[in-house]
């Protein structure tokens, strides 16, 4: 089967875009940011990822108060969400009027960050803290108004519990993160999930970098 997306809605083969049950699991950018007034937003998105050694984004669809705060501060912070903080990831998905702090309405205690205003979450075991590089819209096929915002940022700053680095190296399933699936699913990744491949010779093998 095929799903056409320039069809109207009601013509296509299935209810649903299968597009993010596709794309998927995908990690989860739990940004906290803070406004010039030092209002702190808290919100989970799932289109994020890294992209470069010390860039990463998140695209919101729409210009929603993380984006906007983020570009006011000019800083976010991203929290790893886990298994144990699933009911929390949740909660700060909610839509709160702008200002209202997601951190409270999720029962989540804030811990401050090193190099930038926006806190953690206190309880996550890992936080990349980011500095705001850009906003740009990504703008359709055939033009028109932007529904869809890439907000890049370069880390300065990471985080990790000290428990989960060994050898020097962290220790990711140990962590137990949850990533997003389609619909309402959710994967979870566990040690005994994971496992370990080498690239082929001169592929670009791990150089500790």
């Amino acid at each position: 089967m095929h799903y056409d997306l320039d069809l109207p809605r009601a013509e296509r083969s299935l209810p649903h875009s299968p597009l993010k049950a596709i794309v998927a699991p995908r990690p989860i950018g739990w940004i906290s940011a803070m406004d010039k007034a030092g209002r702190l937003n808290l919100a989970p998105y799932s289109f994020f990822n890294a992209v470069g050694d010390n860039m990463v984004a998140f695209s919101s669809t729409g210009r929603k108060d993380a984006l906007v705060f983020t570009e006011e501060g000019g800083e976010f912070v991203c929290s790893l969400a886990t298994w144990d903080l699933r009911d929390g990831m949740n909660d700060s998905s909610a839509p709160l009027p702008r200002g209202e702090s997601e951190f409270a309405f999720a029962g989540l205690e804030t811990a401050p960050s090193l190099k930038v205003r926006p806190p953690r979450v206190a309880a996550s075991p890992a936080a990349l803290e980011c500095r705001w590089l850009q906003t740009v819209p990504l703008v359709p096929l055939g033009g028109g108004e932007a529904e869809n915002f890439l907000v890049i940022g370069q880390v300065v700053s990471i985080y990790v519990e000290d428990r989960f680095v060994t050898d020097g190296m962290v220790d990711t399933a140990a962590m137990h993160p949850i990533m997003r699936g389609g619909y309402f699913d959710y994967f979870h990744a566990t040690p005994e999930t994971r496992f370990t491949m080498r690239r082929p010779k001169g592929a670009g093998e791990f150089t500790g970098s």
